[in-house]
C-alpha cells in the first residue's frame, strides 16, 4: 500500500499516458496526486540533488487544473486523449498564465495574453501544462541562457543536455513530467532527445502550427514536435497537436497529409520486409571523425544497424553524397526575422517591446548568451538564393536515392559525438551543437524521428534517426515503434531514482 496513491499498482518512473489513465481508472491515482508527484521530483532533482536545471517556470494553476479534471473524471470518466497528463513545454511557446521567457532576462516578465495553437489543442485534449522548460537562449544552440544558466544532461549533469530543446529533453528523461513539446529549426528536438535517451520527432513542416511560438511564420524550417520516453506517447501527442491554423500558413500544406490516427499505425512487426537505407558518411555539424568520441558513437550506431536487420529490415548501404558537408554549410536565412518577430509578439495588445530593434537595444540584451563557436548561419538575398538551390539539389538527390533503392526510410546517427561538457561550451573550445546532423531541417519538408539506440562505453546515450519522404510521418512512427519494441534501449537515469514514498 502506497501512502501517496493508496495503491502499489502504479509506478511513476517511466509512466506512459496509458499507465496514467489506467491508474486513474483503477482509483490508484488522481490528477492532483500526479501533479504533486512530478513537482516533488522537480524540487528534489531539478532544483536540488544533481540540479539538472531544466525547468524555468512551474504553472501556478497546475493544481487548480488538476482538481477540475478530477471532478470531470468523477462525473464522466476520462474526458480526452490527454486527460490529466502533465506536459512540459519548451519556453518558446505561449501558455496563458505563464511567462514565455526564451530563457532570457530580456523577456523574464513577458506574459502572453493568448495560448499558442498547440497549447489550445493540448488543453482541449485534457492535458495539464505543468511547466515551461529551458532552452538555448532565444531558441537556438545548446541549453544555456542568461535567465537560468546551463541545463545538465540527465545522465551526467556536467555535460550539456543539448539544445535548443534541452530542457524538455532532460526533464522528460528525468521523469519530471509525462511528455513534452519541443521545437526544432536546426536539430533542436532530435539532439536533446538522443543525448538524454528519449524519443523526439520533428514532423514534416506544415503538420504542426507555430502560431503563438517564437521564430515561426514566415520562417519555414522550424517545427514543433513531441518528446517522450516512448514512441507510443509520441504518436498520441501527434494525434492531438496536428492541425490547420490560419495563423501559420505553412499548415495549409499539411491538410489531408496526416493519417486519421498515428496511434493506430503502431505495429511491432513493421520492420519485417522494410527497406532502410543507411547513411554511413559523416555529415554532422563540426564533427571530428578522427576522434575517439566519434568512434564511440559510431560503434553504437553499427550495433543499431544490426538490430534493425535482426528485426526484419533489409538494410541497404547508401553511396556517399558528394560534398554533403559543403552543401549543408550553405544553409542561410532570408530577411524575415523582423516579420517573424512581429507575427509572434504583436498577436497580443501588450508586446514586451515595440519592435525587434527595441528589444535588441534593451540594456539587458548584452547579457544574452552567445556561443563563440556557434557557426553563424549566413544571411542575405544572395546567400539565401544559394541555399535554395542547394536545398532543391539535395532534395532531388535524397528522393532519387530512396526511389532507386525502393526505400521506406533512411537511418543515420542523430548526433555523431557524445554530449559535450558544459565547461567546454561556456569556455574553450566553445562547443555548440557539436556533431549534430541537420539534413532534415535543411531540406525543410521531410520528417525525422530519433529513437534511443543504446549507450557508449562511457555510459552516455546515443540515438539513431529515421528520415523519410515528405509527410511519411506515420510510416516513420510505425518503424520507430517496431525498433523500440525489438530493442528496449531506453533506460532511466540513475541519478534521478524514485523518491522515498514515490509509487515504484
Amino acid at each position: 500500500m502506497n501512502k501517496t496513491t493508496g495503491s502499489s499498482s502504479f509506478r511513476l518512473q517511466e509512466a506512459t499516458i496509458a499507465d496514467i489513465h489506467a491508474a486513474f481508472s483503477s482509483g490508484a491515482l488522481t490528477s492532483r496526486q500526479l501533479v504533486d508527484l512530478y513537482l516533488n521530483r522537480i524540487e528534489a532533482y531539478d532544483r536540488g540533488g544533481p540540479k539538472i536545471n531544466s525547468i524555468i517556470t512551474v504553472n501556478p494553476n497546475a493544481f487548480e487544473d488538476a482538481d477540475r479534471l478530477d471532478k470531470t473524471f468523477a462525473k464522466s470518466g476520462i474526458s480526452g486523449p490527454l486527460h490529466g497528463i502533465p506536459i512540459i513545454l519548451k519556453d518558446q511557446m505561449d501558455a496563458v498564465g505563464m511567462p514565455t521567457t526564451l530563457g532570457s532576462v530580456v523577456l523574464k516578465d513577458y506574459f502572453p495574453e493568448r495560448d499558442s495553437f498547440v497549447a489550445v489543442k493540448l488543453k482541449q485534449a485534457g492535458a495539464i501544462i505543468l511547466a515551461k522548460a529551458t532552452l538555448g537562449e532565444m531558441g537556438g544552440g545548446d541549453t544555456h541562457g542568461s535567465l537560468f544558466g546551463s541545463t545538465g544532461n540527465a545522465y551526467d549533469p556536467e555535460r550539456t543536455a543539448g539544445g535548443s530543446s534541452g530542457g524538455p529533453g532532460a526533464s522528460i528523461s528525468s521523469n519530471f513530467g509525462a511528455v513534452a513539446i519541443g521545437q526544432e529549426g536546426f536539430a533542436s528536438i532530435r539532439r536533446p532527445a538522443a543525448w538524454n535517451g528519449i524519443v523526439g520527432m520533428r514532423p514534416t513542416a506544415g503538420l504542426v502550427s507555430r502560431g503563438g511560438v517564437f521564430d515561426g511564420w514566415p520562417g519555414l524550417a522550424g517545427s514543433l514536435g513531441p518528446m517522450a520516453r516512448s514512441v507510443t506517447d509520441v504518436a498520441k501527442l501527434m494525434d492531438v497537436i496536428v492541425g490547420f491554423d490560419a495563423e501559420d500558413p505553412i499548415t495549409s500544406l499539411g491538410v489531408g497529409n496526416a493519417p486519421p490516427s498515428f496511434s493506430d499505425l503502431l505495429d511491432r512487426d513493421a520492420l519485417r520486409g522494410a527497406r532502410i537505407g543507411v547513411i554511413n558518411q559523416s555529415m554532422g555539424f563540426h564533427s571530428d571523425p578522427t576522434s575517439e568520441d566519434f568512434r564511440l558513437v559510431a560503434s553504437v550506431f553499427d550495433s543499431a544497424i544490426t538490430d534493425l536487420g535482426e528485426a526484419g529490415a533489409e538494410m541497404i548501404n547508401l553511396p556517399e553524397i558528394p560534398g554533403i558537408i559543403e552543401t549543408l554549410g550553405k544553409r542561410a536565412l532570408d530577411s524575415s526575422e523582423e516579420e517573424a518577430w512581429n507575427q509572434y509578439f504583436l498577436r497580443g495588445d501588450n508586446p514586451p517591446y515595440p519592435s525587434r530593434d527595441a528589444m535588441m537595444q534593451s540594456p539587458d540584451y548584452s547579457k544574452v548568451y552567445r556561443s563563440r563557436n556557434s557557426g553563424v548561419i549566413k544571411s542575405g538575398p544572395e546567400e539565401y538564393g544559394e541555399y535554395l538551390r542547394a536545398r532543391e539539389g539535395l532534395m532531388f538527390t535524397i528522393s532519387q536515392m530512396m526511389a532507386e533503392s525502393q526505400l521506406d526510410a533512411i537511418v543515420h546517427k542523430t548526433v555523431e559525438h557524445q554530449p559535450t561538457l558544459i565547461s567546454e561550451g561556456t569556455g574553450p573550445p566553445y562547443y555548440n551543437m557539436r556533431g549534430v546532423t541537420h539534413i532534415n531541417t535543411f531540406l525543410v519538408n521531410v520528417p525525422s524521428i530519433s529513437i534511443p539506440a543504446g549507450f557508449t562505453a562511457d555510459n552516455l546515450p546515443v540515438g539513431i534517426t529515421l528520415l523519410g519522404r515528405p509527410f511519411s510521418d506515420g510510416l516513420l512512427i510505425k518503424l520507430a515503434y517496431a525498433y523500440e519494441r525489438a530493442t528496449g534501449h531506453r533506460r532511466p537515469p540513475a541519478i534521478t531514482p524514485p523518491l522515498s514514498g514515490e509509487p515504484s
